[in-house]
């Protein structure tokens, strides 16, 4: 999956192991959503900047590869980046480990499509948005 630079440390929480005691597969996606938030925290263009410059954005796509299982009380180091901006989508991608080893967990990614708020018709990723990723990326190098 490459060099990520940013990751939210995540713990395990009770309510999110199943019948088998790890966690249930579905709450994945749910880890990957809050270090997207966090990565947009930590860039400096959060989803309430995509509504402020007119635009917002939906999820198409969302997929997750299985390595290893955690457990209740573990703590997972959730790192998220962006893959790819296209015209009007953005491919974040993410690598979940365990602190205690770093041994992966999971991987996998989502694709949003930037719309129009009105039309819902997919229109340009944002420049500002553009610029603060690389931004980011590049300083964290």
């Amino acid at each position: 999956m490459g060099k990520f630079k940013f990751f939210i440390p995540l713990r395990v929480r009770f309510a999110e192991t199943d019948a088998q005691g790890h966690v249930f597969f579905g709450h994945y996606l749910t880890y990957f959503d809050e270090a997207l938030t966090q990565y947009q925290h930590a860039i400096g263009f959060t989803y309430q900047d995509f509504l402020d410059a007119g635009v917002d954005f939906f999820y198409i796509h969302a997929e997750c590869d299985y390595k290893s299982r955690a457990f209740f009380e573990q703590v997972l180091n959730v790192h998220a980046r962006v893959g790819n901006i296209g015209n009007s989508s953005v491919t974040f991608e993410f690598a979940i480990h365990k602190e205690h080893d770093d041994e992966w967990v999971a991987t996998g990614k989502i694709v949003a499509v930037v719309i129009d708020p009105q039309t819902k018709k997919p229109v340009r990723v944002p420049e500002m948005f553009r610029e603060a990723v690389a931004k980011f990326e590049i300083q964290n190098s």
